[in-house]
């Protein structure tokens, strides 16, 4: 991608002004016109949200979205949305034990709510604060027993099994942390007391050390930050045995919005570790979020920030010298996915908030990307379309990707996790552009 190195967040003043409009009409709309005791939006498909059953790990995404339009706007409508409906829809995610997607589900809902509590945002009283405590002290343990063990450590494991490390947790690491922030461990058998922080730390260095390539060593034959989706382990011995992808081209691929998750995820908890503990997390945190990150700028998108789904879709070639332009959501071969934009959008900025000095490069590129998530043809201005960020891919090897007519590949169509993090991005830009409180998950 070509970074944008004299961009700054006051030059998004419009933009998101903009953005945060559009954004209230589709949350209007979805208000109106989705029936909620259906299940979960997910995506959209001639611009309506429709269901997918796979497994629920997006609701907290809508009424996160309207708590984060809240955040941005202090639109009192959309304060009571995302309370109202936290309370009527959202406990069964709270004792989920057959989902890796607690930091999704929960984190959104009741952590913002927390948050925003927390910062004095709303008048929330004590019983109210005790009510988001708990419910975040329960996903945490609950998805920290989501637990496989291996050599050195353990991981919590996907829904496809105990033998199953997705990427995508790295993000969900956020219920784990919140749990530890408020002093609550998990509690096994004879009592004993399990460490949410230390099943953190393990997750993320396992998922550091299996899901990411270095380029040396044992992957030597492969690219400084190219990631597998999915690692095999043998549940007998632990054992590590091979990659694996649900949602990408091949196990030896990139699919490019779990490259996103662990950027996104890896910057993250690099910023509550070292709050948390006080010192300097893990190193190899770190070393994983720089190697995704730069082959998320230097490998895997397209002029403008934007990647295509997977970095190995066999179709790119047709496309001649992608990388040099930016990405063309109307072409007749591949689909671009811009989900993975927004998720990335935040672990760049993260990272070079963190790197400080010497993150520029990362700082700089994460408002690229975001610049070119809040422009056309990307921002949704239709009044009818229920989504936000336009362009977005779900399950492209699974056929669950809509096709308008005449379209030889999806496009057009939007994401409840694509918008919601688009969100959760403008948001981060906004307080930083108006030096209000940074924006941390776990709150003050």
């Amino acid at each position: 991608m070509k970074v944008n190195y004299k961009i700054r967040p006051a030059d998004f003043s419009a933009k998101l002004k903009r953005f945060w409009e559009l954004s209230g009409e589709k949350l209007r709309l979805i208000e109106k016109e989705f029936d909620d005791a259906k299940g979960s939006p997910v995506f959209t498909a001639k611009g309506k949200y429709t269901l997918r059953r796979w497994t629920e790990w997006t609701q907290g995404f809508q009424y996160g979205s309207a708590l984060l339009q809240f955040d941005a706007t202090s639109e009192v409508e959309f304060l009571e949305i995302g309370r109202a409906k936290t309370v009527q829809r959202m406990a069964p995610h709270v004792s989920h034990f057959g989902v890796h997607d607690h930091g999704f589900n929960n984190v959104s809902t009741y952590g913002n709510l927390r948050r925003l509590a927390l910062e004095g945002r709303f008048e929330a009283s004590r019983w109210e604060r005790e009510f988001y405590d708990l419910a975040l002290k329960v996903s945490g343990a609950v998805q920290a027993r989501r637990w496989t063990e291996i050599p050195g450590g353990g991981f919590i494991y996907s829904f496809n099994g105990p033998h199953s490390l997705f990427v995508d947790t790295i993000r969900s690491l956020r219920s784990l942390a919140i749990g530890h922030h408020l002093d609550y461990a998990l509690l096994e058998d004879e009592d004993r007391k399990i460490s949410l922080l230390d099943r953190l730390e393990s997750h993320a260095a396992a998922t550091a050390k299996y899901s990411v390539y270095y380029g040396k060593a044992r992957d030597v034959y492969d690219v400084r930050g190219r990631v597998a989706q999915e690692s095999i382990f043998n549940t007998k011995d632990g054992a590590y045995r091979c990659p694996n992808s649900q949602q990408g081209y091949s196990p030896f691929t990139t699919w490019t919005r779990g490259l996103a998750w662990a950027m996104c995820g890896f910057a993250e908890q690099l910023e509550f570790l070292t709050f948390a503990s006080r010192k300097k997390p893990l190193p190899r945190l770190l070393e994983a979020a720089k190697a995704t990150c730069d082959y998320y700028i230097d490998g895997s998108t397209a002029a403008d920030g934007i990647p295509y789904w997977d970095t190995g879709a066999p179709q790119l070639r047709r496309l001649g010298d992608w990388q040099s332009k930016p990405a063309d959501p109307f072409n007749d071969f591949e689909p671009v996915d811009s989900s993975a934009a927004t998720i990335a959008t935040q672990g760049l900025l993260r990272l070079g908030h963190y790197l400080g000095a010497s993150g520029k490069r990362y700082w700089q590129a994460g408002l690229t990307v975001l610049d070119a998530i809040l422009s056309e043809p990307y921002l949704s201005t239709g009044a009818k379309h229920q989504g936000l960020i336009l362009h977005s891919a779900y399950h492209r090897p699974n056929g669950w990707d809509y096709i308008p007519p005449k379209s030889k590949i999806p496009r057009g169509e939007s994401s409840m996790w694509g918008d919601y993090h688009a969100r959760e991005a403008a948001l981060y830009v906004q307080r930083v552009a108006v030096n209000e409180p940074y924006l941390m998950f776990w709150g003050k």
